[in-house]
């Protein structure tokens, strides 16, 4: 009687011993209420089992030790034939994680360790010993870029029209590239881009733009953003000065960033970048980057003295100039200057283009017209370490290029996006007249309102008209150092006329409301 008490009241404390909350053990091993087969998945059981037990042990809700159930038990209680169970454990204890022992069971092996991801988190990123400088730094001046949102809104910038794009036309030709010879689409592409399409583009900027150049001498990217960062990992060593439009584009400067150079924001008044000011600041500059035909974001036109001026400056000081013509096809006026890169007598200026505001952003493709002493270099780096855009992109726009949409396209969107101008400029004369001066503008996708007096309210009214469903950025976002202009981008490409005035009035409603 007596001997029956103490083995009852062993087992009783066993039962009361603390192991955790998920699970309990018992002589038959571990149980596992957390383990459960989806049946609905459709990957094998075996597999799914394997997977739920790996997660189990690595996060270390089954302890080094562990003991789990017999196959027999765990098939009972999971629903699953022993086959599958014994699958599962053997795939397990060739990774390591289990140690079967015969007579005895299967149990957690006894040297795993599981690391503390929390710890590691609460580290400050200086701390984190495997981290390059760009991970570890991550943070300002590397301003996360403008994000858009999945559907065209009021004020929007740098989205094209996607309710005016010729989709039909496109996925014909589509599906006709698609139909062609496997070994010609489907092959790796040429890191430097499709001959063909380099040929298109070279075609279309001498007639468009002025600019004449050799397909041998135009590279293509996956997007601007991939061409500014290329070009500064072969141009810029960390501590290599360059000069950056204050305010300017985000995608741009963290391109440069990311390498190690050092930043100089050169302010920028009613003739583009004040080159004067950038060689007060730095005249051993290694590139400056420039966006000539409209100023991102302020929008003003670089003056064609202020263009030589730079010139200049980057002759004497053996630097390059990376141009950003990224709505140079989209001018509204008689007349437009021609880009930076037409005067480029010294060979200095590297040229990058977009397909994103002339087409779509998810087409991803961009390009950089270089100066020919840098195309061979380029090229040996793009082959060593590049991919190349894939073909079929590259395939279907030289094609649209060729056959003539392009230019058609380009013309039509700038009736279309001229008659957006004038929506907006009309509704904010109407509703905003006197409250926020909104400037006129002869190119591009977007234009600035300033908010009079210099009253630093930019900030309050973005933030505003964001709760509002509207999309306006305040311009000190754009800036490296602070800047005089007070005011937000107001966008007019991506949505209709209708959609701008009603934008215009909730922005006038936003303007009167009384600070709270």
């Amino acid at each position: 009687m007596l001997a029956n008490w103490s083995a009852d009241k062993v087992h009783f404390a066993q039962f009361l011993r603390p192991i955790g909350a998920a699970m309990s053990k018992y002589v038959g091993g571990a149980l596992i209420p957390t383990l459960k087969i989806d049946r609905g998945d459709r990957s094998n059981l075996a597999f799914q089992l394997t997977v739920a037990l790996r997660q189990l042990i690595l996060s270390g809700d089954l302890s080094a030790g562990t003991r789990l159930p017999a196959s027999r038990t765990l098939a009972r209680d999971q629903g699953v034939s022993r086959t599958t169970v014994i699958s599962a454990f053997e795939q397990l204890a060739a990774e390591g994680l289990l140690d079967s022992r015969i007579g005895a069971g299967t149990y957690v092996s006894a040297g795993m360790r599981v690391p503390k991801p929390a710890a590691a988190a609460a580290r400050p990123p200086e701390e984190l010993p495997h981290l390059a400088r760009l991970g570890a730094r991550i943070r300002e001046p590397y301003f996360p870029r403008l994000g858009h949102p999945p559907a065209p809104r009021a004020f929007v910038t740098g989205m094209p029209a996607f309710d005016a794009f010729p989709g039909a036309l496109w996925s014909r030709m589509s599906s006709q590239y698609w139909r062609e010879n496997r070994a010609g689409i489907m092959s790796y592409p040429d890191p430097a881009g499709l001959f063909e399409l380099r040929e298109a583009i070279c075609q279309h900027l001498r007639a468009n733009r002025g600019l004449v150049c050799q397909p041998d001498h135009l590279f293509v990217f996956s997007g601007a953003q991939d061409a500014f960062t290329q070009i500064a990992r072969m141009l810029v060593n960390p501590g290599d000065k360059v000069w950056l439009e204050n305010p300017g584009a985000i995608g741009a400067r963290n391109a440069f960033l990311s390498c190690g150079a050092e930043p100089v924001p050169v302010p920028v008044d009613e003739e583009g970048i004040d080159v004067e000011a950038g060689l007060k600041l730095s005249p051993d500059f290694r590139i400056a980057f420039v966006t000539p035909a409209y100023q991102h974001p302020l929008g003003v036109t670089m003056s064609l003295a202020r263009r030589m001026q730079l010139l200049d400056a980057a002759e004497g000081a053996g630097a390059f100039i990376v141009e950003d013509d990224y709505v140079g096809e989209f001018h509204y006026g008689a007349t437009t200057l021609p880009p930076l890169k037409t005067l480029d007598g010294g060979q200095r200026v590297i040229y990058v283009g977009t397909f994103s505001k002339t087409l779509f952003p998810a087409v991803r493709l961009g390009f950089a017209v270089v100066p020919p002493a840098l195309a061979p270099m380029i090229e040996r780096t793009l082959a060593a370490i590049a991919h190349g855009v894939a073909h079929s992109v590259q395939g279907i726009t030289a094609r649209f290029i060729a056959e003539g949409h392009f230019a058609s396209h380009i013309r039509r969107m700038r009736g279309i996006y001229a008659g957006r101008r004038d929506a907006l400029l009309a509704a904010a004369a109407r509703d905003l007249g006197g409250r926020l001066e909104v400037r006129p503008t002869e190119t591009g996708f977007h234009t600035v309102g300033i908010i009079p007096d210099g009253a630093d309210e930019e900030v309050a009214l973005a933030e505003a008209a964001g709760r509002a469903g509207l999309a306006v950025t305040p311009l000190s976002r754009y800036a490296l150092e602070p800047i005089a202009q007070r005011g937000v981008t107001l966008g007019f490409s991506a949505v209709p006329p209708i959609e701008i005035e009603r934008g215009v009035r909730v922005l006038a409603e936003i303007v009167d409301r009384p600070p709270a």
